[in-house]
């Protein structure tokens, strides 16, 4: 990038004004209909190509955004009906991972965090990081029953606000489950919560809204991740990292499933070790984390989406390969 402008305080119709001047051939929206999203810039048409990327994992809905990045695991064919953008299929992931992401090198013991002691029968950590507002009942009640049937587990989450500490707890036990074992654990520099994912032994997803950058932080700590995978884009986001590293079988398709198998590999330490062992090779050789690798199927799609603009194509589907 070679210039940068300041245009907080533009209207949307000033800064595609100002996009068309500079004559702008690709606008990418990364937030789409988030907080503080600013979609009315497209509206207005900013670039003779829209696309919409990362930030919002669905389709906006928008006829004036052309593309959508996604991969195959994302968006499969079934599910492209409805969808307003055409798919843009990346060959990998589509999902931006930092492969120099400095996990910090301290060790914390489980004690420093709150967490029991690992002993043969009692002591294993389920790990669910992802924001409150993605733990649905049914999402609750499928860990309460993990818990009941692996003694003396615990479930770390994230202190998302005091008031959720509280009602998470009061939930747990009115299902018989002891509050004391929901641990949370309170904000920290990235590095070190990268670190401290160490201390846990397996991450429990979320569904309809998996984690997303959850996941990769969970997956980058070498900290195994199982997930079910659902219907939408935002169901299917860890499921498309865990393919990309190889790992199809931490992906379930039903809640018994899900549960069975974290039962296992809670009770199964050989099963879970080799998982671990596996996502510690996978870290290395997947495309998953090398980002040069992923700058050059986005330069191939958007010399591509713009290739079919010259020639007075409307957008359709584009399937990268590497």
């Amino acid at each position: 990038v070679d210039r940068f402008i300041d245009v907080r305080e533009y209207s949307d119709r000033e800064i595609a004004e100002l996009c068309r001047n500079l004559e702008i051939d690709i606008a990418v929206d990364l937030t789409g209909l988030t907080q503080a999203s600013r979609l009315g810039i497209f509206a207005f048409r900013a670039a003779p190509v829209q696309v919409s990327y990362l930030g919002y994992p669905g389709t906006t809905g928008a006829d004036y955004m052309d593309y959508v990045m996604a991969d195959r695991v994302l968006i499969p064919e079934p599910s492209r009906r409805y969808y307003t953008e055409k798919v843009v299929y990346l060959p990998d992931s589509y999902q931006v991972n930092d492969a120099l992401t400095k996990v910090a090198d301290k060790v914390f013991s489980r004690g420093e965090l709150g967490l029991p002691q690992s002993t043969p029968n009692t002591g294993f950590v389920f790990c669910g990081f992802n924001g409150s507002f993605k733990l649905t009942p049914d999402v609750f009640e499928s860990w309460m029953r993990i818990l009941k049937r692996v003694d003396g587990s615990v479930l770390w989450l994230l202190e998302s606000n005091p008031v959720a500490v509280i009602n998470l707890r009061k939930e747990a036990k009115s299902r018989g489950i002891d509050a004391e074992r929901l641990i949370f654990a309170p904000r920290m520099p990235r590095g070190e919560h990268l670190a401290r994912h160490r201390a846990a032994d397996l991450f429990l997803d979320t569904l309809p809204y998996n984690a997303h950058t959850t996941a990769s932080d969970a997956l980058a700590a070498g900290l195994p991740v199982l997930t079910r995978k659902g219907e939408t884009f935002a169901a299917r986001v860890a499921a498309s990292l865990l393919e990309n590293l190889g790992m199809p079988e931490m992906i379930t398709s039903t809640q018994a499933d899900y549960e069975d198998l974290a039962i296992e590999l809670a009770t199964n330490k050989e099963r879970l070790s080799a998982i671990r062992n596996k996502l510690e090779l996978a870290h290395h050789r997947s495309p998953l984390f090398k980002a040069a690798q992923l700058t050059k199927n986005l330069e191939k799609a958007y010399t591509r989406m713009y290739a079919a603009y010259l020639s007075g194509k409307a957008p359709d589907h584009i399937f990268l390969e590497n």
